[in-house]
């Protein structure tokens, strides 16, 4: 029977048996992690989903390893001396896979008894000090050592021979079968690598489904799992790299500074911002609703002297606290929620929502209320993996995941998911069924029909202009779904116990000449619900600001390292500000309208920001003020890597 695979196989041999001897150890140490792990995965009714889903992550991590290999012995792979050699390099390459997939679910169980996770970037980061780390191992883990080191040899001696077995006497194609071949090979592998035809190859939190971090680790293998890690670490720029360094005692009282909270507030040194904030509203605690509305920049608002586009919006700004001062951190939907679930200042790097470190025991909101006992949900029209949203969540204190999958029937599906009044929809169901329940609860309601290709069912509005799909006709009917849930909303039993707001999560597009647009980071933001009063504040306003405001409104005292302002007291107008990066480039703009930015390896700049021809025009800034501005553009970075931002479940 071997023998009749070999001969049908080819050329190609070595590389599906090795394919399949992996595949094998993998599940092997899978389904042996999950039955040490059962009561857990009982818990999380997750047996089919890590096997299945773990047969997926399998094959996708497999096909990465393996198609370079398989390209290559398609093309050389002769009888000649260049085949001779690619032979000896494929039996290494194959030596090297079987022994890396090996010691990696080998070092797994006692990573997990560490650290609760499969290894991530901790295993790489320990690499760096090798003599501590080897001391450490040697003191408390002789036994793991010595088996490690005898399997590892069992499994290089082994897969040496095991390879001499694979490479020999095989068939070889005629030449002119070789190009097809290698266009199939290829073609299999990435789509094997790919996993989806989606928009996203597969990543973790397409195969996310627990609040339990340790069960979707166990969906993955260690080797991706490891691997994945490096990746996301190379996304982790630092700040200290670009905007120049400052002694980490000055920065942290910097910022505490820049909070306007009394020094002698602060709780922590190994979490310098953390400190008590007492909440405005008394009385029994609200819900809390953020409607992140996407790409919806001032510009598309009516009431902000925008386009004609959002009458219901406009209306709220009549009606509930209409911040007119409002900017975004940044370019992204994933800043934005950032900025809105963690308050966290923004970095050069990549929004933590992305980043390694912060996929669990990170600081958000969601964390918190779900201490205090409230229903923590995330609804939205799309795939919550997008933008690694669901892995982020699910370790961060959500507990209910609505997305695309959970909608019954759409009445209009477009490129990026349900539509608006889908989602909407969903959301007063949810909100209802909470009420009756008489459960507490917080939810990120997050929309995505004004996204291009800006998909929206006909019949709904009054186009703007032409053609039908512009981002104006789009943003007009969101702004249409939108107002057709607020009157839901006021018709609810859940409206005078729930506080909302309405923020976009950044402008539709950032451009223009200037170092920083400033004029397309303002948004739209209002506070609306039950016992909310009108009114226009023209304040400087940050959306790290909104997480300790509405935490204040609905009546939540907290213990928290967030730097934002509670818009609910008398803030000095001296410390308003707004933080902006755009690309490598961070701005600070005071309330004033002075600003400074910061640029990769270049002195800090000075401007004023003129507002009504949205031009930044040179100015020279006090050398405090530049202090103060560079010490939150480092802030992020500092925090991010000492770990000053971690959830209180932690401490």
């Amino acid at each position: 029977m071997l023998d009749s695979f070999k001969r049908r196989s080819g050329i190609f041999y070595p590389i599906f048996t090795t394919f399949i001897i992996c595949l094998f150890i993998l599940t092997f140490s899978r389904v042996g992690l999950s039955l040490w792990q059962h009561d857990r995965v009982s818990d999380a009714t997750g047996w089919s989903t890590i096997l299945l889903s773990g047969l997926r992550i399998d094959i996708s991590s497999l096909c990465y390893l393996l198609i370079l290999p398989a390209l290559l012995t398609c093309i050389i792979l002769t009888k000649g001396t260049v085949g001779r050699i690619w032979l000896i390099i494929l039996r290494l390459w194959i030596v090297a896979s079987l022994w890396f997939v090996v010691y990696m679910e080998l070092a797994t169980p006692s990573f997990i008894m560490e650290y609760d996770v499969r290894p991530n970037r901790l295993f790489v980061e320990y690499l760096v000090y090798p003599k501590e780390v080897f001391g450490m191992l040697w003191s408390g883990y002789k036994l793991e050592l010595f088996i490690g080191f005898v399997v590892s040899l069992i499994t290089v001696v082994g897969g040496w021979k095991l390879s001499k077995h694979l490479v020999s006497n095989l068939s070889y194609p005629r030449w002119y079968w070789r190009p097809v071949l290698a266009v199939f090979i290829v073609a299999i592998g990435v789509i094997g690598a790919r996993s989806t035809f989606g928009h996203r190859p597969l990543n973790p939190a397409m195969v996310a489904f627990s609040s339990d971090p340790l069960m979707n680790d166990l969906t993955l293998n260690s080797s991706y799992s490891l691997l994945f890690a490096v990746k996301q670490m190379s996304s982790e720029d630092d700040a200290f790299k670009y905007y120049g360094s400052m002694d980490s005692k000055k920065i942290i009282g910097l910022v505490r500074q820049s909070t306007g909270i009394p020094n002698d507030k602060f709780l922590s040194d190994s979490m310098p911002t953390l400190t008590t904030r007492e909440a405005t509203y008394k009385d029994k605690p609200k819900n809390l609703v953020i409607l992140l509305q996407e790409s919806l920049g001032a510009r598309y608002v009516g009431g902000l002297g925008g386009l004609p586009l959002t009458p219901n919006i406009d209306a709220l700004m009549q009606e509930g606290w209409n911040f007119t001062r409002m900017y975004a951190t940044g370019t992204r939907s994933v800043r934005g929620i950032e900025a809105v679930t963690t308050g966290f200042s923004p970095t050069p790097a990549r929004s933590v929502v992305k980043l390694g470190k912060s996929q669990t025991n990170f600081f958000t909101i969601a964390g918190l209320l779900k201490q205090k006992g409230y229903q923590t949900q995330f609804i939205y029209g799309g795939e919550s993996h997008f933008d690694n949203m669901k892995t982020f969540f699910l370790g961060n204190g959500f507990v209910d995941m609505q997305d695309f999958p959970t909608f019954n029937n759409p009445n209009f599906v477009g490129s990026w998911g349900a539509s608006d009044e889908d989602l909407y929809t969903k959301a007063h169901q949810q909100f209802t069924e909470f009420k009756k329940k008489k459960k507490p609860f917080f939810s990120l309601v997050f929309t995505s029909s004004n996204h291009s290709p800006f998909d929206y069912p006909d019949g709904r509005i009054t186009p703007y202009n032409s053609p039908k799909q512009t981002r104006e006709n789009a943003a007009k009917y969101s702004d249409y779904a939108l107002g057709e849930f607020i009157k839901n909303a006021k018709a609810s039993d859940y409206w005078n116990d729930t506080i909302f707001v309405v923020v976009a999560d950044h402008d539709s597009r950032a451009y223009g000449n200037q170092l920083v647009p400033i004029d397309h980071f303002r948004i739209p933001a209002v506070i609306f619900g039950g016992g909310v009063e009108h009114k226009k504040d023209n304040r400087l306003t940050s959306q790290i600001d909104l997480p300790p405001t509405l935490l204040s409104m609905i009546g939540i005292d907290n213990t928290s390292p967030m730097i934002g302002h509670d818009m609910t007291k008398n803030i000095d107008e001296s410390k308003l500000r707004a933080m902006m990066q755009f690309y490598k480039n961070y701005a600070w703009m005071d309330n004033n309208n002075n600003v400074v930015i910061f640029q990769p390896e270049k002195e800090a700049a000075g401007f004023r920001y003129d507002e009504k021809t949205t031009q930044l025009l040179n100015k020279e800034l006090p050398e405090n003020m530049i202090e103060m501005a560079r010490a939150n553009a480092l802030w992020g970075s500092l925090a991010y890597k000492n770990d000053y931002y971690q959830s209180q479940t932690t401490q």
